[in-house]
């Protein structure tokens, strides 16, 4: 069965995400700034609530992937913070300041997540070289990596993940994301042969705040300090269906195949 991963910031959402068929939730922060690690008291309520993996984002802040040593320091006590509440796993992505993996300092925070396995994010979509920043993941240690092929959307970057996929086949599982939704999600799979995906599918919902002040606002603009961003569970089961058809479409192929045989 291909696996389907939901990005989610909330109980909420990860509950949405668990009851519409996903087998594994990205939890994070602030999903406007590229998602950021939870806190401690979001896992633990999350852990709570349902029984799918969780696999937690470890990033300390928003903006490129290049961290300083107090940051990487704070990406260390994160991993433990998640390891002791009840992680399934955790995500991560440092890139050096040349936009190449850095594979020391990601070994690291592999061999400190250990026994929990390790998604290596989209990171690599903006690294200096997939093809050498695979090769530097696999190095790592870690046992996943979150790619859209370098580009924006999965659906643009299907041969690269493709590519992806044939090269590393054996050392590193490739999971494909980036715009994921229930029309694209076929031409996706048929494009990249992928057998795990990830999306976010967040829905802007209208805040219940009833005054609003008109003289100023403390984020970005007006309309996102009252707006809020969630996972609904009938859009999840509408990717999870179109995911189920897939994994029946290539198991009667290959029992097709069989008979040729």
């Amino acid at each position: 069965m291909a696996v389907l991963e939901i990005c989610v910031d909330s109980v909420e959402s990860a509950i949405a995400a668990e009851r519409g068929g996903a087998q594994r939730v990205e939890l994070c922060s602030d999903l406007l700034e590229g998602g950021i690690a939870p806190s401690p008291g979001l896992l633990e309520l999350v852990r709570r609530r349902v029984r799918i993996d969780i696999f937690v984002m470890i990033r300390p802040r928003g903006g490129d992937f290049c961290y300083a040593a107090e940051e990487f320091g704070v990406m260390k006590a994160d991993i433990r913070y998640a390891k002791r509440l009840g992680a399934d796993g955790v995500v991560v992505g440092i890139l050096d300041a040349d936009g190449f993996v850095d594979v020391q300092r990601t070994r690291e925070l592999v061999e400190l997540a250990r026994p929990l396995p390790v998604t290596f994010h989209r990171a690599i979509d903006v690294s200096a070289d997939l093809a050498d920043s695979l090769e530097r993941v696999i190095a790592s240690g870690a046992q996943r990596v979150l790619t859209s092929g370098g580009k924006r959307r999965a659906v643009d970057g299907m041969q690269d993940i493709s590519d992806a996929i044939r090269r590393t086949r054996g050392h590193i599982s490739i999971m494909a994301g980036g715009g994921l939704n229930p029309e694209n999600i076929r031409m996706v799979a048929e494009g990249t042969g992928a057998a795990e995906y990830h999306a976010s599918l967040n829905t802007s919902t209208p805040s219940p705040v009833r005054h609003r002040s008109n003289s100023l606002f403390l984020g970005t603009d007006m309309e996102r300090d009252y707006s809020r961003y969630v996972v609904r569970e009938e859009d999840v089961r509408a990717l999870r269906e179109e995911l189920d058809w897939i994994d029946n479409e290539r198991n009667s192929v290959a029992q097709n195949a069989l008979k040729d045989v």
